[in-house]
């Protein structure tokens, strides 16, 4: 075993041998952090038929990390080593490539969900292997610095942990110790519902075949965060999100939720405009008054349980950064025309950004309240930044009384954006049923459709929500200076 207190600048021979199996997104991410460090002695391989072209690309990004035939290879030369495939593929790949480990050799796997990773490692890497699985806690495009990662220690010595704690350092990233079932819960309760509503929205926007933004519709403030945050997720790997979404238990569970919460509030408010166009009678216009208090009812119910008090003063700054800095990444812009809106009111509303119901956020508040989840408990331990962003969108919306009048108001009265909430309804209850038949194929197809929709605009989404996530995080990092 290497000193744990090893360095980038020490003798070559005083190194350990990094390995990396899957040159995938993260597999390359972390590939470049180590090169970057220092670090001497890197082995990495893909499928075999990948050989030339990651050759070609460690070549040019990389040329101190050496390119290997197979994962056979990797396993025997290296001290640590990871994978980094597909959680989909874990076992397969371990019991392949597990029994060529190095002696003494510790293993680690960056899948999103890890009861897989557990039983492959425990099934199939030899009895003196050192398991400390990692994960970090966002995708490759976004910067390491202070983000989460997860280290698992379970089976290893004290050294080893230590080892492998020092070879992340120069990823300046924030360590979070749990075990494997603790990671799935809290990836769960951070990561399925959040996933469960950016690819309902798209689904939904690529259903209806324009894009939102283009028409006035969705435009400024946290609609910025809704648009760049769900092309995020399109633009990325359909594997990273399906994995976590059919191989985690809990997170089929919260999804489901997810598509019954939109599919009931959705039908309340149906119900709930239903009573007030005018000419109509008296009874029917109380009939219509004790459905909206319903719908009222139940959004505060769920405002209470995930929220608590909003008239007590909150001791934590608010994630969101104010809507008009936000308006800065929005891929439109509003008309900032009045709007004539309803049967409820005969008054233009001129503000330039248009009310609507805002069922994504209030179906993901509804269903947290359903399953007693509280999401400001895993904030700080292991938020990912795209759950961050839309905790704190709804964190806005629901801590804001008279923004969130408007949206039940607009939710009963307005009917210019009906159609899309029910193309939302209907592509929630798809991707659930998708993941409740634990099918990846069907999982594939339908988010690679809905991808091939908004690929044209990626490039331009993707310097946006960067910039955006880059602001929201660096505002998180002053407010958490300023309180210490």
């Amino acid at each position: 075993m290497f000193s744990s207190s090893v360095s980038p600048d020490d003798p070559i021979k005083s190194q350990p041998t990094i390995g990396i199996i899957g040159m995938g997104a993260m597999g390359k991410m972390y590939t470049k952090l180590f090169a970057k460090a220092g670090w001497k002695k890197i082995h990495v391989c893909d499928r075999p038929e990948n050989y030339e072209a990651i050759r070609e690309y460690c070549a040019l990004n990389t040329p101190n990390v050496q390119v290997l035939k197979d994962g056979h290879a990797v396993a025997r030369s290296s001290d640590f080593m990871m994978y980094s495939v597909e959680a989909e593929f874990i076992g397969r790949v371990v019991r392949e490539y597990g029994p060529s480990t190095k002696m003494g050799a510790i293993v680690s796997g960056q899948t999103s969900v890890k009861a897989p990773e557990k039983e492959a490692f425990e099934k199939s890497l030899p009895e003196d292997t050192h398991i400390i699985s990692i994960h970090s806690l966002h995708g490759p495009t976004v910067s390491t610095t202070g983000q989460p990662l997860i280290i698992i220690n379970h089976r290893s010595s004290d050294n080893a942990l230590s080892l492998v704690e020092n070879l992340l350092r120069s990823f300046k990233s924030r360590y979070v110790y749990l075990s494997y079932e603790e990671h799935d819960l809290v990836t769960a309760n951070t990561q399925a519902v959040t996933h469960a509503a950016f690819l309902s929205m798209g689904t939904a926007w690529a259903s209806e075949g324009s894009y939102p933004w283009e028409q006035g519709r969705y435009v400024g403030g946290i609609e910025t965060v809704k648009v760049n945050l769900a092309l995020r997720i399109y633009s990325n790997a359909w594997h990273v999100y399906a994995g976590l979404a059919i191989l985690n238990p809990k997170a089929r569970e919260q999804i489901n939720q997810y598509a019954q919460s939109a599919t009931d509030l959705y039908k309340m408010m149906l119900e709930a405009g239903s009573g007030l166009p005018k000419g109509k009678s008296d009874q029917s216009s109380a009939l219509g008054t004790e459905r909206e208090s319903k719908l009222r009812q139940r959004i505060e119910w769920a405002q209470g349980v995930v929220f608590g008090d909003p008239s007590k003063t909150r001791n934590r700054k608010p994630i969101l950064l104010s809507e008009d800095v936000l308006d800065k990444f929005s891929l439109g812009r509003s008309n900032n025309v009045p709007v004539i809106a309803d049967p409820c009111s005969p008054e233009a509303d001129i503000s330039p950004r248009k009310a609507n119901s805002h069922l994504s956020l209030l179906a993901m508040v509804d269903c947290w309240a359903h399953l007693d989840i509280n999401p400001f408990h895993h904030l700080d331990l292991a938020a990912t930044p795209l759950f961050r962003l839309f905790l704190g969108v709804a964190e806005h919306l629901f801590l804001n009384p008279s923004l969130m009048d408007m949206t039940i108001h607009s939710a009963i009265c307005d009917t210019w954006h009906r159609a899309n909430d029910l193309e939302f309804v209907v592509a929630a209850r798809g991707w659930s049923q998708c993941v409740k038949f634990m099918s990846f194929e069907v999982y594939r197809k339908r988010f690679d459709e809905t991808r091939i929709f908004f690929e044209p605009r990626f490039d331009e989404a993707g310097l946006l929500g960067s910039e955006m996530i880059k602001a929201v995080m660096a505002s998180e990092v002053d407010a958490g200076s300023t309180k210490s």
